[in-house]
C-alpha cells in the first residue's frame, strides 16, 4: 500500500507517517520543504503529476495555515480551498480507487456553548473557518458527482511535543520548562478561563485511520469531548516545577477569545472502535518533558 501525504511537515503530517510506517505503508510526503517531494499543493500542474505517478491507496491533506486572521485569507485559500480541489481533481482523472482524507475543523461549525457533532451548522467567521467550509463542499461534491472516496474528519484541539509556540498550550508549557531552567519571564495569557480539549496528536491520527478503512462515516468529528481550562493547563505545568503559577502569569491586555468553551460529541468515531488514550494529564507529562 501507498499513501500521499500533502502537509508532510506539519505536527499531523509527521504523527501519521509514524503510524502508517508501522501499518508497513510506503508513505511519501509532499510539503514546501525538507520533505521527500518538495512543492506546494495550490500547484495543479504538481499535485497531478504526483498522483498520476504514484497511484496513491490513500491521500491526506493536512496542508494548511492554521491561523484564523484575516491576513492569512489567501494562503489558507491556496493550501485548503485550492489544494483540496486540485487533489479531487487529479484524483477524478487518474486514480478514483484513492481514499483521499480532508482536514476539517472544530472552527469552522457554530459554537453555541453546546458539543458540537456532525449534524451542528457551520459558520463562516475567520478566514480559516470560509477555507474548511469550501474544502468540506468540494468533498462532498467530488463524493456524490464522482463516487469519490472522500472523508472528512473535523479536528478539535489537539497538541504534541511537535507543537510551536503560536499554540497556547506549548507556549505555556515551554515558557514553564524555561523559568525551571532560571528564566525570570513572565507568560502573558489572554483568557485562562477558556474551556477546550486537550488530545494528543498521536491519538487523533488513530482516528483518521479507522476513519478512511471503513464504509459507512464519511465525516467525523474527531475529539475526547473533555474539556478543561487554559488555568488548569497553566497551574498544572507550574505544579510540576514547584512554583505558583500566579507568580508569574499576566493578562494580555484588550483580548478577545475565539469562543469561551469548544467541546466535541466524538460518539460517531467513537462508533467506530475508535477511542483517545492519552489524557490531559498525561499530555502536559509528555510536553512539559525536557528534551
Amino acid at each position: 500500500m501507498k499513501a500521499l501525504i500533502f502537509g508532510s511537515n506539519g505536527q499531523d503530517g509527521r504523527f501519521l507517517a509514524e503510524l502508517l510506517k508501522k501499518k508497513k505503508v510506503v508513505v511519501i510526503g509532499i510539503a514546501r520543504s525538507n520533505s521527500i517531494i518538495n512543492g506546494n499543493v495550490a500547484d495543479y500542474e504538481l499535485v497531478d503529476s504526483i498522483i498520476r505517478l504514484h497511484q496513491p491507496d490513500y491521500i491526506f491533506h493536512f496542508a494548511a495555515n492554521s491561523s484564523t486572521h484575516h491576513n492569512a485569507m489567501l494562503d489558507n485559500h491556496a493550501a485548503i480551498s485550492t489544494g483540496t480541489i486540485n487533489i479531487l481533481e487529479a484524483v477524478r482523472l487518474h486514480a478514483r480507487s484513492s481514499k483521499v482524507f480532508l482536514s476539517g475543523s472544530a472552527l469552522q461549525f457554530k459554537n453555541e456553548g453546546l458539543p458540537i457533532d456532525e449534524q451542528t451548522s457551520f459558520e463562516a467567521n475567520s478566514a480559516y473557518a470560509v477555507a474548511r467550509i469550501h474544502s468540506t463542499y468540494a468533498g462532498r461534491y467530488y463524493r456524490s458527482a464522482f463516487g469519490l472516496k472522500v472523508y472528512i474528519g473535523y479536528f478539535f484541539n489537539h497538541d504534541s511535543q511537535l507543537s510551536t509556540e503560536k499554540h497556547v498550550n506549548q507556549k505555556i508549557a515551554a515558557t514553564v520548562k524555561r523559568i525551571s531552567e532560571g528564566s525570570n519571564e513572565k507568560l502573558e495569557i489572554g483568557n485562562s478561563g477558556v474551556l477546550k480539549e486537550f488530545n494528543y496528536a498521536g491519538d487523533m491520527v488513530e482516528a483518521v485511520w479507522k476513519l478512511v478503512n471503513q464504509d459507512r462515516v464519511y465525516e467525523a468529528v474527531i475529539g475526547s469531548g473533555d474539556v478543561h481550562s487554559i488555568q488548569e493547563w497553566t497551574e498544572y505545568c507550574f505544579k510540576k516545577i514547584n512554583r505558583n503559577w500566579e507568580e508569574f502569569l499576566t493578562a494580555k491586555e484588550d483580548f478577545i477569545p475565539e469562543y469561551n468553551i469548544l467541546v466535541s460529541n466524538p460518539s460517531l468515531i467513537k462508533s467506530l472502535g475508535w477511542t483517545p488514550k492519552t489524557n490531559f494529564y498525561q499530555l502536559a507529562d509528555m510536553m512539559m518533558k525536557k528534551e
